[in-house]
């Protein structure tokens, strides 16, 4: 074994028996390439990575190739996963290289941790125009050695560019008004694929955060056509293959228009995100009935096959599944499915019931005549269809299974937290908050040590990474989450620690409103990260300004107005990235939208002899007030939103308030959904 076997990381472990003599991005390793006098080969992927997998089978396992390595470079390996910083920097440096970047990343760096070469992906021979990967290792050594010159230049280019690249956001004569959300929503909905759903061409990936802000558009302007643009999109996920029909849960992205065909990688970010998203469609009556479904079947997915003994929930489920334990891994094999096979399982007539039902044909819509399960409408025999589902979920579970990555990332809990919290609230599943609570605890006692916040943890050991923005953010905004939906004070007081640990050691101190993703005292790389573009997951000052602004309206006035400011100020930095990208400002129209509306606060009065009425207060506020709307319910003076706001005539009493101008307060649920919807 190298030296990964000790590695925190799951994907490290994978190539802990690789003959490559890989070590792990630290000092030492840069310190040994420059006694050599080697370049460092970096390779970053990740856990559930379909072509790191095949890189790895092909390359790092064969002995000969792993020879050429050993001699001419340093060899490191990086989960992208558990280093987004180093992964930002040097996905940044490949993109500039050749125009597009992707996982496994393979660059070539100068001891000094400068990179000089990059790509992705490179075959075992000569193919499609690429070189071999030993033909690549070979070209480069020869290369350091022969024309260090053009090595350096070339280096020092690529710094520089990263450098000016990580300069933040321009100044902008914009400000967040109506108008500039109307405009940006409009130019999304311009690009959105009216016969599928989604926005854009193949291959889609689910627009998560995109969703969000969306329908909270549509509820701010009532506008049917943003409406339309959510719900078209939702229903064409759920219903397609990259959802999956049998255990819930969505994959990665579909490889086609239509949403049939996944890349079958299951990410906890996507499905936290996105259970966010169905869980306040399900808000809304026209919508409820499939958005309540898939809420509840992404739960259960969490929970069966992503939660972990400790609380938390792992990262993903592989793309491949290992039919034999040495064998190569098969995309798609646990989850498709042929007619006969259906027919094998159920009998003749329910397995015909089935593959009609389930979209399974003889020519398939996959490899080999199988199908990807697709359910393009709902079955007319409801309890038929649960004791089908129940049959095959069974049978599925007797295949080989996909490898979990067991990491617990700190931010994709959060999200996590976030999500079921809220969902938990909007549908009255106080089990569904506990187990928020539950993953919170844990991330408290394991990842935030002496303050500070940790990317992430395996089997409950917390690895030495140190948290990123993003992981902060999220933290910050799933206990702020709990808070609400609880009224206990500790969740905010943990908050607010966190979230004032992030400002003193994220911002950019030349620009307010502008945050780095990496700490003031991280590790100093080639450049300091810093991107407001949400992508897969929102940007980490995309996230923070929610966190802010939820932040604002829950604390005491001195702690409110600081962060409302710091709200305001990065918001107004991005307002140039709703402008000319809405696309990739998901989470920036969330956070602007709730910004717009105050953000909206309903702080229901608690009377402890009358809870009932208090949670018919609560409900109601729920299933009326916009997304965004802080909304919590708690002992009169227990937290702050509720100081001086009493319960009237003994009675629980909702106080709605707008920015600083506050309605009377109300005791009836139907005054409170008349205060909330505008009559």
């Amino acid at each position: 074994m190298n030296r990964l076997a000790g590695a925190t990381s799951p994907y490290l472990r994978q190539h802990a028996n690789n003959p490559v003599d890989w070590r792990e991005w630290d000092a030492a390793a840069l310190a040994e390439a420059a006694e050599r006098d080697v370049p460092i080969l970096l390779s970053i992927g990740y856990a559930s990575c379909h072509w790191c997998h095949v890189m790895a089978h092909e390359s790092f396992e064969d002995a000969a190739t792993a020879a050429v390595m050993n001699e001419n470079f340093v060899c490191v390996k990086v989960d992208r996963e558990e280093r987004p910083d180093l992964d930002a920097v040097y996905m940044n440096a490949t993109v500039a290289m050749t125009g597009q970047g992707g996982w496994p990343m393979t660059c070539f760096l100068t001891p000094a941790g400068e990179p000089f070469y990059c790509g992705t992906y490179y075959p075992k021979v000569p193919r499609g125009g690429m070189p071999s990967f030993t033909q690549l290792l070979e070209a480069v050594a020869d290369t350091w050695r022969n024309r260090r010159d053009e090595v350096h230049k070339a280096s020092g280019q690529v710094a520089e560019a990263l450098r000016a690249q990580a300069a933040g956001l321009p100044d902008a004569d914009l400000a967040v008004t109506a108008e500039l959300l109307d405009h940006a929503v409009a130019a999304v909905l311009r690009d959105e694929d009216r016969e599928h759903g989604g926005f854009g061409a193949a291959p889609k990936f689910p627009p998560s955060a995109l969703l969000i802000g969306l329908l909270r558009s549509a509820e701010r302007t009532g506008d049917p056509e943003v409406l339309g643009g959510v719900t078209r999109t939702a229903e064409a996920m759920a219903r397609g293959g990259i959802y999956d029909q049998l255990r819930g849960g969505f994959a990665r992205y579909s490889v086609d228009a239509a949403w049939v065909v996944p890349h079958f990688e299951k990410m906890l970010y996507d499905n936290a995100q996105l259970l966010r998203g169905y869980a306040h469609l399900a808000r809304r009556a026209a919508e409820a009935d499939l958005a309540e479904r898939v809420t509840r079947e992404i739960v259960q997915f969490l929970l069966d096959d992503l939660g972990t003994e400790q609380g938390g929930f792992a990262s993903a489920l592989d793309a491949d599944t290992h039919l034999e334990p040495d064998g190569p891994g098969v995309e798609g094999a646990t989850y498709v499915w042929t007619p006969a096979e259906l027919i094998g399982e159920l009998g003749p007539i329910d397995g015909a019931w089935a593959a009609e039902l389930l979209g399974v044909t003889t020519a398939g819509n996959f490899e080999q005549g199988t199908s990807v399960l697709t359910r393009y409408r709902d079955p007319d025999d409801r309890e038929r269809f649960d004791r089908i589902r129940a049959a095959l979920v069974r049978a599925r579970d007797r295949r080989p299974q996909p490898a979990r990555d067991d990491k617990v990332v700190t931010a994709w809990n959060g999200i996590a937290i976030t999500a079921l919290a809220e969902a938990g609230a909007i549908l009255r599943q106080e089990d569904w908050i506990t187990t928020a609570a539950d993953c919170a605890r844990f991330l408290l006692a394991e990842h935030v040590v002496d303050g500070r916040v940790r990317r992430a943890s395996l089997g409950g050991a917390v690895g030495s990474a140190p948290g990123v923005l993003e992981d902060y953010a999220w933290l910050v905004t799933g206990l702020l989450a709990l808070h609400q939906v609880t009224g206990a004070p500790d969740w905010l007081d943990h908050a607010q620690a966190v979230l004032d640990k992030a400002i003193q050691h994220f911002a950019d101190p030349d620009t307010p409103g502008s945050w780095f993703d990496t700490a003031d005292d991280a590790e100093v790389l080639v450049t300091r990260p810093r991107d407001p573009i949400d992508g897969a997951t929102p940007a980490g000052a995309s996230t923070l300004a929610e966190a802010l602004l939820t932040a604002s309206a829950l604390s005491a006035p001195e702690q409110a107005v600081r962060y409302r400011e710091l709200a305001d100020q990065t918001l107004g930095r991005a307002a140039v990235v709703l402008a000319r990208a809405p696309r990739s400002a998901g989470q920036w129209l969330t956070v602007a939208e709730a910004a717009l509306h105050g953000p909206l606060q309903v702080a229901i009065a608690a009377a402890p002899d009358n809870p009932g009425a208090a949670s018919r207060l609560a409900a109601t506020a729920r299933s009326t007030a916009p997304g965004g709307t802080v909304i919590i319910t708690a002992a009169a003076d227990s937290v702050p939103l509720l100081a001086e706001r009493p319960v009237v005539g003994g009675q629980p009493a909702a106080y709605v308030c707008r920015g600083t101008v506050c309605d009377l307060p109300v005791t009836d649920p139907e005054d409170l959904r008349r205060a909330l919807s505008g009559r």
